[in-house]
């Protein structure tokens, strides 16, 4: 059995001690999701730094590069078909792309039917790690950034969600940091305004619907910190859980002819 966390409890308070952590059947799964310009790149940098110096065997890995199938049909078909620019934007660069904002009922369709591959995949993927023992893995987004893209006020979208919430791997903490529309778009000038207040909304519900973590807005420092703490329960929730099943085991046992 492999010791999950190893924390230093001086520099990083907030995070579980060795002693509030034991051995785990699978290594911690970790998602961040949320809009645009939300800081997502900045807090997985953060935790996986944190998390690397005290000690643990960490795997990252991005949905889109390392999940989604047929990334470059995906995104070339975008490009020519609604005549969007590819690139990430930036204060000094601004992108103007045409992908996830557009909608139309059979992109809907379209997009059902590969956000199920990549659901397939994540299970592969995941799995695959798992087998390589780490302590634990993040993904900087995951199926919930696929879904929120989606009309979830529709009540058969709304089911194909819940449906596919049911097949994907559930990460032991899924984080949504939220953040307000116009400042997410100045750090990431990539989308309207407009369409990122729908694509916020969007997320909030998927966060209530799917009992994720939503990080509030607020500095840097606040939200690491706020995040570190969701991670704390969370690893007591885990650990919890860890001994109700290995005691269950145990009477099982003794039960036993």
């Amino acid at each position: 059995m492999r010791v999950t966390l190893h924390l230093n409890v001086i520099m990083f308070s907030t995070l579980p001690s060795p002693s509030e952590v034991r051995p785990a059947d699978h290594p911690l799964l970790i998602s961040f999701s949320g809009i645009d310009g939300a800081g997502k790149s900045t807090q997985i940098q953060g935790l996986h730094s944190l998390l690397c110096e005290a000690g643990m065997c960490v795997v990252r890995l991005q949905f889109w590069d390392d999940v989604a199938v047929l990334k470059r049909f995906r995104e070339d078909a975008m490009v020519k078909v609604f005549k969007g620019e590819k690139g990430i934007g930036s204060p000094e660069k601004p992108v103007h792309r045409n992908d996830k904002n557009v909608r139309r009922w059979y992109l809907t369709l379209g997009r059902c039917a590969l956000y199920l591959c990549d659901a397939i995949r994540l299970r592969s993927v995941v799995a695959k790690l798992r087998r390589m023992e780490p302590d634990a893995i993040i993904f900087d987004r995951y199926s919930y950034d696929e879904l929120a893209t989606l009309r979830l006020d529709s009540k058969l979208v709304r089911l194909y969600a819940w449906l596919l919430m049911k097949l994907i791997p559930q990460p032991d903490i899924a984080y949504v940091l939220d953040a307000e529309p116009e400042t997410a778009h100045r750090r990431k000038p990539e989308y309207p305004v407009e369409f990122l207040y729908r694509y916020r909304h969007a997320y909030l519900s998927l966060g209530s619907l799917a009992r994720m973590a939503i990080i509030d807005p607020g500095n840097p420092e606040e939200v690491q910190r706020n995040i570190r703490e969701r991670l704390r329960a969370s690893c007591q929730e885990r650990k919890k859980r860890v001994c109700v099943v290995s005691s269950s085991k145990h009477v099982g046992d003794l039960n036993s002819p």
